[in-house]
């Protein structure tokens, strides 16, 4: 027979195993799987509840970092995007540029990366107040990883 204490501890470790399995009691950047250099950015301004300051933080290092890796450092913003991935001789070429389907890629990640520029970084830019909830802060920020990890791809001409 259990005592009340071994009985609580028990019912706690249960517990415990149940979150973990189900994605629970992990911070939502880790559910996310969201990019390190993205949590180095944004992570305490999420956790402190400025969900849009943690998206636009996020917006403006993905902007910054594509300017550093393309040598367009005076350029920003969409014109930057669309300029250093374009699919005639890119500053950072993220495919091998050999078929139409490549080519087809290429543009269409200028058109990510310059729609985020303009669609999710811009607006927090230049509004005051937190315009997101938590839930569009997280998939802000995983776009924001997914298109990290695809300038971390990028091929070497």
């Amino acid at each position: 027979m259990f005592t009340k204490f071994e009985a609580i501890v028990r019912r706690s470790s249960e517990n415990t195993r149940h979150a973990e399995q189900n994605g629970e009691g992990l911070h939502p950047f880790d559910t996310r799987n969201i990019h390190p250099e993205i949590s180095k950015v944004s992570l305490k301004l999420f956790d402190d509840g400025h969900y849009s300051q943690a998206t636009f933080e996020t917006f403006k290092y993905i902007d910054k970092k594509v300017a550093k890796l393309s040598g367009k450092l005076k350029k920003t913003g969409v014109s930057l995007m669309l300029d250093v991935f374009q699919e005639k001789n890119p500053s950072i070429q993220l495919t091998n540029l050999s078929t139409s389907s490549e080519i087809d890629e290429q543009k269409g990640f200028s058109f990510l990366f310059a729609g985020s520029t303009s669609a999710i970084r811009n607006p927090r830019g230049h509004e005051v107040g937190n315009l997101d909830t938590v839930d569009q802060c997280l998939d802000h920020l995983s776009l924001a990883s997914f298109l990290l990890r695809r300038l971390g791809d990028r091929v070497t001409p």
